[in-house]
């Protein structure tokens, strides 16, 4: 047989920590686009540990959303759906959405794409809505660890439109979409849980 799920041993370490967060702020019948789902793994382990909430996963890559279908084949969770192709610079699936999420997505792609991910954030979210984010951001202009810096360099050296970007700038971006800065959490690995909810 043929195994198409892939796995990664960051989201193995952080999906606990992530959904606990998820769990605090999310009601428990919450309509969840998740954008660049990669593997799948948290889309199924989220959708399979609150069954109230609808997961919509998606995915630009072919090959992550044939690996989401088969973690989705695999769990057989009614509230999983199938993955969506989305590129959030061309198309920004219509709501309203009570959430929308994005995981390890800001660092490895362009600015444009934050700045396209905040903007369909604030015009699909419901009244009260969130958008979480995940990741690491720099402080004030400044990286939380040496090893974020370090990581930084590496990707910018894959592709200079990548790299940790600063939490100021994207509050300020958030801001101008209707999305208010409501909680950051400290999580493992030197990364952040970012909160924002649409007024």
């Amino acid at each position: 047989m043929n195994d198409q799920r892939l796995q990664s041993p960051a989201a193995a370490r952080n999906r606990q920590p992530i959904l606990d967060v998820l769990m605090a702020v999310l009601p428990s019948d919450a309509r969840v686009l998740e954008i660049a789902s990669g593997s799948g793994e948290h889309a199924v382990t989220f959708a399979g540990a609150m069954p109230g909430w609808s997961w919509q996963p998606s995915d630009p890559n072919p090959h992550a959303r044939r690996s989401i279908e088969a973690w989705r084949e695999h769990a057989g969770l009614a509230n999983l759906h199938p993955p969506m192709a989305v590129d959030v610079t061309a198309v920004c699936p219509a709501g309203p959405h009570d959430a929308v999420v994005a995981i390890n997505l800001l660092h490895i792609s362009p600015w444009e794409v934050t700045e396209a991910l905040l903007s369909c954030a604030g015009g699909q979210l419901s009244g009260g809505g969130v958008l979480f984010l995940y990741g690491p951001f720099k402080r004030k202009g400044r990286h939380t660890a040496p090893s974020n810096a370090s990581f930084d360099a590496d990707l910018r050296q894959r592709d200079p439109r990548f790299g940790i970007r600063d939490l100021d700038a994207v509050v300020e971006e958030a801001a101008r979409c209707g999305l208010l800065l409501e909680r950051l959490v400290d999580m493992p690995a030197n990364n952040l849980s970012v909160v924002f909810r649409r007024a």
